[in-house]
């Protein structure tokens, strides 16, 4: 048991992992799927380098199931990749650690008629670890990882940290995620498919890494800007080339708890200092929550 996250395992009645605690990095590019392909292959690339060779076995068809992830796909799936379409590819491992590693990509084409009928969406990818990779490796060395997988992404906005993996789309599971998010507020609700439709260039919110790329870099100060703002002990403010920067939350990721006052104080300075440039879901009846629900999760470190 970690004392910067609680371990999360909850299973379906076949024993089949539902939620479990996990890790994720996710990037948001105001770029079309053939301009960003070629650098999200070679962050890929950096991934499988970075996790056991089996780790990403199956990948998810056109009509949603799970599929063996062979030599023959691989090469498919790379096809397909460096093609003009408009993509969207989920691979990751199977059996009891279906959500332990995953990586997905939703690839956007910028047309005229797509500009007029989406003005803000964009590019994301993002890739999954288990807590037992960071345990394993320290976190020293997921975020050096995650440099890796950020360094040939051209992306506006990004972050890395806690999360709920898990099976979000079967019964029952968005309520027990909805039950804990609130009490762990370092744990993440992946929506990359969502947010990916509206963000534009704005961020997401704060997280143990967030990166900031162009123009949001600039539009809140530069990196000076933001180191003369945040004083949180363990906070850094790294440049990185391209015009881009990641702020870091002290040496660990964390989860925070409410219920015994961990409210984290750092991640709650930085959602200040972004504050004008937080990505805010349009009003809807979402999955997840209600609307109002959906607002305060989205300020959850600001109010």
């Amino acid at each position: 048991m970690s004392t910067h996250y609680p371990r999360i395992r909850v299973l379906a009645q076949n024993g089949y992992p539902v939620v479990r605690d996990g890790l994720s990095f996710t990037f948001y590019m105001r770029r079309p799927h053939h301009e960003v392909a070629p650098a999200v292959l070679r962050s890929l690339d950096a991934y499988r380098a970075a996790i056991r060779p089996d780790a990403l076995g199956w990948y998810s068809d056109h009509d949603g199931f799970a599929q063996e992830l062979d030599s023959a796909a691989w090469e498919q799936f790379r096809h397909e990749m460096l093609g003009d379409n408009w993509v969207i590819f989920y691979l990751m491992s199977g059996g009891q650690d279906s959500q332990a590693y995953e990586f997905r990509y939703h690839g956007k084409r910028y047309d005229a008629a797509s500009l007029v009928r989406d003005p803000d969406a964009v590019t994301v990818v993002s890739f999954w670890l288990p807590t037992e990779y960071l345990e394993e490796h320290g976190p020293g060395r997921v975020r050096e990882l995650a440099l890796e997988l950020a360094g040939p992404l051209p992306f506006c906005s990004g972050q890395g940290g806690l999360n709920f993996s898990s099976a979000i789309d079967l019964v029952g599971v968005r309520q027990v995620v909805h039950e804990l998010c609130f009490r762990y507020p370092g744990m993440d609700i992946p929506s990359e498919d969502h947010v990916a439709w509206h963000i534009g260039t704005k961020v997401r919110g704060a997280a143990w890494l967030t990166f900031l790329g162009q123009p949001l870099l600039d539009e809140v100060g530069g990196v000076e800007g933001l180191r003369s703002r945040l004083h949180s002990p363990g906070t850094t403010v790294q440049s990185l080339e391209g015009e881009r920067a990641v702020v870091t939350l002290g040496p660990w990721p964390e989860a925070g708890d409410t219920e015994q006052g961990n409210t984290l104080p750092a991640y709650r300075e930085l959602a200040r200092v972004l504050e004008p440039w937080l990505y805010h879901a349009p009003p809807r009846r979402s999955r997840d929550f209600l609307t109002e629900e959906e607002f305060r999760w989205e300020r959850r470190f600001l109010d």
